[in-house]
C-alpha cells in the first residue's frame, strides 16, 4: 500500500528543522496517544525534529537523543512527550520487555526515532517522517501517514 505523502521539504539548519516539527505539529493538533516514527540515517535530523516537537508543545528543556536510555519523557502539566530511540535495540522483543504499550497510544505523544525496527507494531494511524543526509546541513524530510 502506497504512503499518503502529506510534506516534502528541504531545509539547511537544525533551526529550519525544528520550524519545520513546528508548522507539524501545529498542523495537526495532536491528542494523546498520537505517534510519531522517525526514520533516517545517523545525522539526518531525527532529533532536531524530536525538539521542535517539544518546542512546539512547549515543552521546556533539553531534548537529547536517548539512544543508551532507549527512553526519555519530557513533561509539563498534562501534556507528555515519550522520545524512544530504538537505534541499539537487536529485536521487538526488547521493545516489548521494556513495556512500550505503556507509552504508546495512550498518556502522551510519542516520538519514536529509528521506527523502522518497530514497523509491525505501528497502526495505520501513525505518522512517519522521512529524513535524507543531502549534505552537511542540508536534509530532506517526507512527512507521510503509514
Amino acid at each position: 500500500m502506497q504512503k499518503e505523502i502529506i510534506k516534502n521539504v528541504i531545509t539547511n539548519s537544525d533551526a529550519e528543522t525544528r520550524k519545520v516539527a513546528h508548522w507539524f505539529i501545529s498542523k495537526f493538533k495532536f491528542k494523546k496517544g498520537m505517534i510519531i516514527g522517525l526514520i533516517g540515517d545517523l545525522g539526518s535530523g531525527k532529533t532536531a525534529f524530536t525538539k521542535g516537537i517539544a518546542e512546539g508543545m512547549r515543552l521546556k528543556g533539553l531534548v537529547t537523543s536517548p539512544s543508551f536510555n532507549i527512553l526519555n519523557i519530557y513533561q509539563r502539566g498534562g501534556k507528555k512527550l515519550f522520545h524512544f530511540d530504538l537505534y541499539r535495540l537487536n529485536s521487538i522483543e526488547e521493545l516489548e520487555n521494556i513495556g512500550y504499550e505503556e507509552y504508546f497510544y495512550n498518556k502522551g505523544i510519542t516520538v519514536i526515532e529509528w521506527a523502522d525496527k518497530c514497523m509491525d507494531i505501528l497502526t495505520e494511524d501513525c505518522y512517519l517522517i522521512y529524513f535524507k543526509y543531502q549534505g552537511e546541513k542540508r536534509r530532506e524530510i517526507t512527512i507521510c501517514r503509514k
